[in-house]
């Protein structure tokens, strides 16, 4: 503005205060010297008299002195708000995705809908099998968005997997404080991440062919690892035979895959027994607080001993549920599994669910986690019964 008036476009000024012209020294100055020059021949003001006097340039610097003053004042106790936060190990600014502002305690509490999507993707992006791409998919099949109700970027996805904050700690002005919000991810995790993405890049060695699932099994006959080999357009796999002459068959992939996915089907959960079983997670927590505060109340009467119950019970509590809950997501996920066909989320899957994994006599066979173990044994899902 001041520029067009210096071009001669105008030769007054007309606004709501002095403080809407200038809140550093260097505007206000500029418009007392275009007033000496005649430049700016007046400003009108509809909450503040000025005559263009030197009695009214005077006032006129005293409100470019005040707006300024206002300013300097604000940015201070801006600093000094923040100041305190730091010193509690509140962080001062915007809460990171799978957190969220408490504007009545200005504290920074758990999303608890989206951290545990939060928490998976960190998990999925340390098995290295896992890009940010595909995270980014992951996220917006989970119905993550961002504060704008956008799909995150791959660039926001690499920025969250790098950030502190999650597993407890965070930056600010090159410093970093121990934060008091509750971590959503171990220090381990986010380790593992840092050197899955530093390692992104790295020239790999080529192979002729790739087979998904090379190395995942041993033989049930011998224990020596199961490998693979191309034959006429397709995969088989066989046993090694490295410790001994053994009887163990080629299999096709094809036979194989067929067989994880069985499994994979018995323990893929509808949507509706995942709503019903989180609602039911949901009725059991609270009622757990319930009972934990009132145990606590009563405990905190008595002395020495009973202090030690509470820090006993406080450390049981409910350790039971959020495992629990992690695992109804990854068994929702299963169904997305399924209908993608992905060879590589299915090596990734069967890697977190079970262990021993073996081919015996064409079979694929492997010993499934507890809870897993009781899907996979189970029926077919179809419909939501009492599953506890």
């Amino acid at each position: 503005m001041l520029d067009r008036i210096c071009a001669g476009e105008a030769s007054g000024i007309l606004a709501w205060h002095p403080d809407r012209l200038a809140r550093n020294s260097i505007d206000g100055g500029k418009i007392i010297y275009l007033l000496d020059t005649g430049k700016i021949l007046d400003l009108k003001f509809p909450t503040f008299w000025f005559d263009s006097t030197p009695q009214g340039k005077f006032m006129l610097n005293i409100a470019f002195g005040q707006s300024k003053y206002y300013i300097d004042n604000l940015s201070e106790n801006i600093k000094r708000g923040h100041r305190q936060k730091l010193r509690k190990g509140i962080w001062p600014g915007f809460a990171p995705l799978g957190y969220l502002n408490n504007h009545r305690t200005k504290e920074i509490d758990l999303d608890k809908e989206k951290s545990p999507f939060i928490r998976k993707a960190f998990e999925l992006y340390a098995t290295g099998e896992y890009t940010l791409k595909a995270i980014k998919q992951f996220l917006a099949d989970s119905g993550i968005l961002s504060y704008r109700k956008r799909p995150l970027s791959v660039s926001c996805v690499q920025r969250f997997l790098k950030n502190h904050f999650y597993y407890g700690v965070f930056k600010f002005n090159n410093e970093v404080y121990q934060g008091t919000h509750e971590p959503i991810i171990s220090k381990k995790l986010f380790d593992s991440v840092q050197q899955v993405m530093n390692n992104r890049g790295k020239k790999k060695r080529k192979r002729k062919h790739e087979f998904a699932f090379s190395g995942l099994m041993r033989c049930g006959n011998c224990g020596c690892l199961i490998t693979a080999e191309k034959q006429k357009g397709h995969n088989y796999y066989r046993c090694t035979k490295k410790k001994q002459k053994c009887e163990e068959k080629y299999l096709r992939e094809e036979n194989l895959v067929e067989q994880m996915r069985n499994f994979i089907q018995k323990v893929s959960l509808p949507d509706k027994w995942t709503e019903n079983m989180l609602a039911e997670l949901d009725k059991e927590k609270e009622q757990a607080e319930k009972d934990s505060e009132n145990l606590v109340q009563n405990l905190q009467n008595q002395k020495a001993e009973v202090e030690q119950k509470i820090r006993d019970f406080e450390q049981m509590g409910n350790n039971w549920l959020e495992p629990m809950r992690k695992m109804i997501f990854e068994a929702k996920q299963a169904k997305i599994l399924l209908s993608q066909g992905d060879n590589q989320q299915i090596l990734t899957f069967l890697k977190n669910v079970g262990s021993n994994f073996i081919l015996k006599d064409k079979k694929f066979n492997f010993a499934p986690k507890i809870g897993w173990r009781a899907l996979a044994e189970g029926e077919p899902a179809t419909e939501f019964t009492n599953w506890r």
